[in-house]
């Protein structure tokens, strides 16, 4: 955002990702996904998506610093009721095994549950689609959750990766199916048209309500996938599963 407000006060208009800030952010946000990716492959979606939380409360302190924003009462309420609720989706993250073979990912992706749910994400995403492209609709709603559908499957596909990974490094190699290399190109690309759609919110939208809506965007499409593809709350009792949904 920094990056996109020094270039739009220079006189001669540049592309942003001419701006080595800009750059700088993309690292920095390159060296927290990877943070992200190795966490998946050691524990459910359920619990490290809701931690990107700290990203939120940090960048309302970074913004007051370096974009000179006012913090209000209602970010700081706003905060304050955010790690309240992710206590609580820790606390009640359900326990289950985390070594995922790839014989396993290859079995739910051809899951019923799961060919329904991407079929219903793809048409929503052509539907948004059409409306940013035809229709110029460029509303931070709209960029955003085409960001959060892109996210589902990334999420997915991380965890994926990651986990064949780490049991590759254990000794039980996983690596030689295709099945994680089909996911390998879905997180790639996922990743590449979310940074395309994120980064026009950012230019056309403060940072201080795009950082919170896709945070709580990209959460809930989170979560929802790991349900639905990894079955993650499938052994939960229903207090856990209540007092998570409460959080």
């Amino acid at each position: 955002k920094c990056a996109h407000l020094r270039l739009v006060c220079q006189a001669e208009q540049k592309p942003y990702y001419t701006s080595k800030l800009w750059w700088c952010g993309i690292t920095l946000l390159g060296l927290g996904e990877v943070g992200n990716f190795i966490a998946y492959g050691f524990a459910p979606i359920a619990l490290v998506a809701p931690l990107g939380c700290v990203s939120v409360i940090g960048s309302a302190f970074i913004s007051v610093f370096f974009l000179k924003k006012t913090m209000r009462t209602a970010d700081i309420l706003g905060g304050t009721l955010t790690i309240t609720g992710i206590y609580l989706l820790v606390t009640f993250t359900p326990n289950v095994p985390q070594e995922l073979t790839a014989r396993q990912v290859q079995n739910y992706l051809v899951s019923w549950p799961f060919l329904v749910y991407s079929i219903l994400e793809m048409i929503l995403f052509c539907i948004l689609l059409y409306f940013y492209k035809r229709k110029a609709v460029k509303h931070i709603v709209v960029l955003l959750m085409m960001v959060a559908l892109l996210a589902s499957l990334t999420v997915i596909a991380v965890k994926a990766v990651s986990s064949m990974i780490a049991l590759s490094v254990k000794g039980k190699m996983q690596l030689t199916y295709s099945v994680f290399y089909i996911m390998s190109v879905l997180m790639a690309t996922s990743c590449a048209f979310q940074i395309k759609f994120l980064n026009q919110a950012m230019h056309l939208y403060e940072a201080t309500a795009v950082v919170p809506i896709n945070f709580v965007f990209f959460t809930t499409s989170a979560i929802i996938s790991g349900v639905i593809f990894y079955q993650e709350f499938q052994s939960a009792a229903l207090l856990s599963v209540f007092m998570f949904l409460f959080g």
